[in-house]
């Protein structure tokens, strides 16, 4: 005999009450963890140092008075996502207060003094009471999360304050969380969005079968901030020094294993090629490393900077926040991290109209897999590999000029995002007003 519908309202009750109770205590658990580990990782001393600094300055950051917006960004990347809205939300709101919040430490690090944000912070533990605690600390009228972040009593706290909450740039996968049996506290979690904004047709699918209706199809903010910085470029004379008349190619965000596969082509010194290697840990030790593999040869962004000094064919990228606008210098990127968990940011290359190539992990990118079927990028499992599609390029201009309109085009028939986003903004803020 079936249950009574009251009585499986309450099980279903009382086993999400047990599933979050869990979520909570292994929530601790992770961030004791995390402390254990401060003393031997100086990314965690940082993220540990950050969020005491926060902590202490979170209840002063805004006076009764302020509208505050909470963007928050789980990392670069994700800022990076969110950077054009933040930009053209600053530009027609300049009334309200922005926070920007993170949750690792390289993201925090780096952008801390972003000026279009009035505040930069760290997300809190996700507990209920910290939640808690912060919101009513920052009292926001709307929330915008990045691409993901599903972080369940941050949730719970938004949707219990009727607070509008709006998912950017999200993915959603089937394997994800949200889309298994076991995940009931996840789904159900996601009623805190206001609405979703999403890159792919699967995810607006996957959405709609667990419930989830108040989906707009709006791509990804991503292509809207490469163009812009196709448009806005910094001048870099010394990288245009560098690289005088000959082709370069840029190597952005490497891994190690990435350097190993371009190791082959540099060891070539092809009359007329040059390289820009920017490392994914910027480093000292790092940079000197490089040096001393290539020897006379290479030379640092900073030293060349300073004085420029010879013929060097390897450039090493040894500071942060240049790679975007240095893809314009190439004729050819290979994109680093498809060694491992994933490929980095291929999209600042590709406005660029260059070909473009990276490791063998990379379709969980919607872009990458995008280009690959298109002709604009070539997924590589060695340096043997990598050579012989790079040769493909360097020997047929021709062929290369096609590769690199097919990334140019995809790239333009992709903008628009944040423009449909902040029509959405505006309607949740009108009606905020209203009430």
């Amino acid at each position: 005999m079936d249950s009574p519908p009251l009585w499986q309202s309450a099980q279903r009750l009382l086993l999400l009450l047990i599933m979050l109770f869990l979520y909570s205590i292994a929530i601790r658990f992770y961030f004791l963890g995390v402390l254990f580990a401060w003393p031997f990782r100086k990314k965690v001393r940082l993220w540990i140092k950050g969020r005491r600094e926060w902590k202490r300055r979170q209840k002063t950051a805004f006076s009764p008075g302020d509208r505050v917006v909470w963007f928050h960004c789980a990392s670069l990347g994700e800022f990076e996502q969110g950077r054009p809205l933040m930009e053209s939300f600053r530009k027609e709101f300049p009334e309200y207060k922005i926070l920007l919040t993170f949750f690792s430490s390289s993201g925090y690090e780096i952008r801390r003094q972003f000026t279009g944000a009035d505040v930069v912070g760290y997300i809190p533990a996700d507990t209920p009471l910290r939640a808690r605690r912060f919101l009513e600390y920052v009292n926001p009228v709307l929330a915008v999360f990045i691409k993901y972040e599903f972080w369940l009593n941050h949730l719970r706290e938004i949707h219990r304050r009727k607070i509008p909450l709006l998912l950017v740039s999200g993915i959603f996968r089937p394997d994800q969380i949200f889309f298994k049996s076991y995940g009931m506290i996840f789904w159900k979690g996601l009623r805190a969005f206001h609405h979703f904004y999403v890159q792919t047709e699967e995810s607006v699918r996957l959405l709609h079968a667990i419930g989830y209706e108040n989906v707009t199809l709006s791509g990804d903010t991503r292509f809207d901030r490469v163009a812009a910085v196709a448009l806005n470029p910094l001048p870099l004379p010394e990288v245009a020094l560098f690289c005088g008349e000959s082709k370069v190619l840029i190597g952005g965000s490497l891994w190690p294993p990435d350097e190993e596969v371009l190791d082959t082509l540099i060891s070539k010194a092809i009359p007329g090629l040059k390289f820009i290697l920017a490392p994914h840990e910027v480093s000292r030790e790092h940079a000197g490393k490089l040096l001393r593999k290539y020897g006379s040869r290479a030379t640092t962004y900073s030293a060349w900077k300073i004085q420029p000094k010879g013929d060097p064919d390897v450039m090493i990228l040894d500071t942060v926040g240049i790679l975007a606008y240095v893809y314009r210098f190439g004729h050819y990127a290979y994109i680093g991290g498809g060694f491992g968990a994933g490929i980095h940011n291929i999209l600042e290359a590709a406005v660029f109209g260059i070909p473009l190539f990276f490791g063998p992990n990379y379709r969980k990118f919607r872009e990458a897999a995008d280009l690959k079927k298109t002709g604009g990028a070539f997924p590589v499992r060695s340096a043997d590999d990598f050579m012989f599609q790079w040769m493909q390029q360097w020997e047929n201009a021709e062929t290369s000029h096609r590769t690199g309109e097919v990334c140019h085009h995809y790239v333009s028939r992709n903008l628009g995002a944040t423009s449909m986003i902040m029509r959405g903004i505006k309607e949740v803020l009108h009606k905020s007003n209203e009430g």
